[in-house]
């Protein structure tokens, strides 16, 4: 089916959250819109979906929690999105001394948190060192927070905002050794830690600092950093985003692959080519905003062979349906474990192991991941025939599982990675995880596993990269062009005419909005 009409102010090529976002708001302006999925849906990695047939539990397949999106941009767009909090932060179990011991934190840090600590390494200073790097990340937080919906600014202007010690530790060295001087506990290291490592395949001592800039955005979300669970699951938050779109008077085509972009020069309008798997369609628009990777953007402008700076993903994502919550070795109250991130086999040393490993191309021997049990927070993801029955949701996000890893024999690598992801849990549960997972009508268990090929089959996302790419620092390099809205904003492509408004934008990465927002606001500022 082809668009309504042949030529419009803009066009949004991809319809994931992002590009659903600007479009929300340059419709809800009075523009005329066209945004172009290629998929049959929209929402790209923020959807819900029965993943086991015959089962109705909705499963966040790809996206499991929202933090970096703004409050700001849920008002603007008057989205009735609902994003509940998790009764626990975080447990961590591990072994000291061949006894299993765990590591629990609370949402509302207490006395079980002070206890746990205290427990753990034997006295009172480690949670303080808990406490103090955290209130003084805070503060860079809520520094930096605020600017996300604004122009870039420069890092100077940030810098200046924030005490020394603290730019140093998070922005000018590598993380590892702030990690390493401030704590001394291996597990305590590792769980703060992790926010590095998130879809991001790095040493902790790396001097690029890319595990900087990942741990950076996992910490400012809304000023707190805190990870909320979006009720309904991550479809709920594209669903809201594409009603509202289509409210204000944005155009959606979904099963309509965009094959080509041509810029439009001198203020000549731009052609967009796609097909909608019956024939080609060609509409010309003023602006183009790309929600695709750059990588992508790059092959649909026609420009020379990409492969070489092709980003490359690092999770083992596997999505589980359980008949009831494994009990831990430790005695923790397995509801309340599960509540938050559990994390496993995360220590300091485990992850710079695993890393070493997966580096020297094999599968890491005792992986590092997470697990989110998001029906503890949210119990209407499972539907109404498994509501009440002890049945719930689990998602593992195994980290330090590049593509490399998969390349040879994709199945056979992916099943010794789930394989040794779950024999690292397995460590510290009383019964083997695989006894609570839950049978689907065919007999079969319901376990659902992606690595990064897969997520690049799916979603077109090169490399099965989640963030697109590496993520950038959220401001300015104090020398940069800031000359033009879409410099400004952080958008900036090489050609005039196009913008980029997805995960690859400087702000961008995690479901935010942030990339359609600044890209919106770049073509507003235009006008």
């Amino acid at each position: 089916m082809g668009a309504q009409r042949s030529t419009y102010d803009v066009v949004v090529v991809g319809g994931g959250h992002n590009g659903l976002t600007a479009a929300a708001y340059l419709a809800g302006e009075g523009l005329s819109v066209l945004v172009l999925e290629r998929l049959g849906h929209t929402g790209g990695a923020a959807v819900s979906a029965q993943a086991f047939p015959g089962l109705g539990a909705r499963l966040s397949r790809y996206s499991y929690l929202v933090s970096l999106m703004p409050e700001q941009v849920a008002r603007d767009l008057d989205l009735p999105l609902e994003l509940r909090s998790r009764r626990t932060a975080s447990y961590s179990p591990t072994v000291r001394g061949g006894r299993p011991v765990g590591l629990f934190v609370e949402h509302e840090e207490g006395e079980a948190t002070r206890r746990s600590f205290a427990e753990l390494t034997g006295g009172e200073e480690e949670y303080a060192a808990w406490q103090r790097f955290y209130r003084e990340v805070g503060d860079l937080a809520r520094v930096v927070a605020p600017t996300l919906t604004e122009p870039l600014p420069t890092a100077r202007a940030l810098r200046e905002q924030v005490d020394p010690a603290v730019w140093d530790d998070i922005v000018a060295r590598p993380l590892g050794e702030a990690i390493e001087q401030r704590f001394a506990d291996d597990l305590v290291r590792g769980v703060v830690a992790t926010d590095a490592l998130i879809g991001t395949f790095a040493s902790l001592s790396d001097p690029s600092l890319v595990q900087n800039r990942c741990f950076l955005y996992h910490l400012i979300g809304n000023g707190t950093g805190e990870w909320k669970v979006p009720v309904g699951g991550m479809g709920a938050v594209t669903t809201a985003l594409a009603r509202t779109a289509t409210a204000r008077g944005a155009e959606i085509l979904t099963s309509a692959g965009v094959s080509a972009i041509r810029p439009g020069t001198e203020g000549a309008a731009s052609e967009v080519v796609f097909h909608d798997g019956e024939r080609e369609h060609v509409v010309t628009a003023g602006r183009v905003l790309a929600n695709v990777a750059p990588w992508v953007l790059r092959i649909l402008l026609g420009e020379e062979d990409t492969s070489g700076d092709k980003p490359s993903g690092a999770q083992l994502k596997i999505n589980f349906l359980l008949s009831r919550l494994p009990r831990l070795r430790t005695g923790h109250d397995a509801v309340e474990a599960f509540a938050g991130t559990l994390h496993v086999a995360e220590e300091y040393s485990a992850l710079e192991r695993s890393w070493a490993e997966a580096a020297a191309g094999e599968v890491p021997s005792s992986p590092p991941g997470e697990f989110y049990c998001h029906s503890l927070t949210d119990p209407s993801i499972l539907g109404e025939d498994l509501a009440g029955r002890g049945v719930h949701t689990l998602t593992y996000f195994g980290l330090h599982m590049p593509t490399p890893l998969f390349e040879t024999d994709r199945a056979a690598a992916r099943e010794e990675a789930v394989r040794r992801a779950i024999a690292a849990v397995d460590v510290h549960l009383d019964e083997p995880l695989m006894d609570c997972v839950l049978r689907g009508p065919d007999g079969q268990p319901c376990l659902e596993a992606k690595v990064p090929q897969d997520v690049e089959d799916d979603l077109a996302m090169p490399g099965g990269h989640i963030f697109h790419g590496d993520l950038e620092w959220p401001w300015a390099p104090d020398r940069a062009a800031l000359d033009t809205p879409a410099q400004r904003w952080g958008v900036a492509t090489e050609h005039d005419a196009v913008l980029l408004c997805g995960s690859g934008a400087r702000r961008g990465g995690a479901v935010s909005g942030l990339g359609g927002h600044n890209a919106a606001r770049a073509v507003l500022e235009e006008r």
